[in-house]
């Protein structure tokens, strides 16, 4: 299947999110919600058996989308976009979303299996380095029991081969995951979530980036203080100046200039229409989703 195919336009089985909850980066809407909201929604999703894909959007994302129409009607087709650095939240609270706060892949993924466990919500890891889903399946079940994770799949760094995409497909429909966690990068995992979302059999999807690296140790997190300065660009890239310098060196001052033609009116970047459907607004009860579909009203989310 191919998202590009203009004489076939996908079908999303859930609309985008209400434009009043997003913010618009440069053509692409990211929605106005913190890390509660963005666990709710997601939450509330499996629970109610929604099919889509969730992006965790940052600079880096926002200039692929700039370069790339295709990739950038992806993103604005996605069940939710996360605020994922704090650049994309600046812009967001400039435009009155005062309430919006960064929700960072890795910290979105803890937080869902954490409130997962003992639900009976199917987790699923795909992506990763040889060895890296299984590592991450293991830390996450010591460090939350009762989570589910029912699967992980290593895919070679090209396109599936077709008896490679029938072997990720019968292993899913034995698993059948109600989230899949695409560990990926941008673009290689949104472009994957929007091929395959509908195809395989599993709920929500989720592209979390370097999440898998950060939770099995082999990327270090930044500091909180160095997260709030909107500097964690600087902490990674001194881990891995040859993979990113042309990323953060070369998108970031790019990203600057783009932000203030729109904000000075000199460029115009408009958001695709979409619909006002109660399924993507935030939800009022967060609570954790319990197997069978009751909910705990006990449970207080934390930030």
């Amino acid at each position: 299947m191919s998202y590009a195919n203009p004489d076939t336009p996908p079908m999303f089985t859930r609309p985008a999110a209400p434009v009043k909850n997003r913010a618009n980066v440069l053509g692409v809407g990211i929605h106005a919600i913190d890390l509660p909201g963005a666990v709710g929604i997601i939450e509330s999703a499996v629970r109610d058996g929604a099919k889509g894909y969730v992006c965790v959007t940052d600079v880096h994302g926002v200039m692929q989308a700039q370069r790339d129409p295709e990739f950038r009607d992806i993103l604005n087709h996605a069940l939710l976009v996360t605020p994922d650095g704090m650049p994309t939240v600046w812009v967001g609270r400039m435009q009155g979303n005062s309430r919006m706060k960064r929700v960072f892949g890795p910290d979105l993924m803890l937080e869902v299996c954490r409130r997962s466990a003992g639900t009976g919500i199917r987790h699923f890891l795909y992506g990763g380095k040889p060895g890296i889903a299984d590592d991450l399946a293991e830390g996450l079940q010591r460090r939350f029991p009762g989570i589910k994770v029912v699967g992980t799949f290593t895919p070679p760094f090209r396109p599936l081969e077709p008896s490679e995409q029938l072997a990720l497909e019968r292993q899913m429909e034995a698993a059948l995951p109600d989230i899949v966690w695409v560990g990926l990068g941008t673009p290689k995992q949104e472009r994957f979530m929007a091929e395959n979302f509908q195809r395989l059999p599993s709920k929500i999807m989720v592209g979390v980036g370097a999440a898998f690296d950060f939770h099995t140790g082999r990327v270090k997190d930044a500091p909180q203080c160095i997260k709030d300065a909107g500097l964690q660009w600087a902490h990674r890239l001194c881990q891995e100046p040859r993979r990113l310098w042309k990323r953060y060196l070369v998108n970031n001052p790019a990203f600057l200039l783009a932000i203030s033609l729109q904000f000075a009116g000199v460029r115009s970047h408009p958001l695709p229409p979409s619909s006002d459907s109660p399924s993507c607004r935030l939800p009022v009860d967060t609570g954790p989703v319990i197997a069978g579909g009751d909910r705990d009203s006990t449970f207080t989310p934390g930030d």
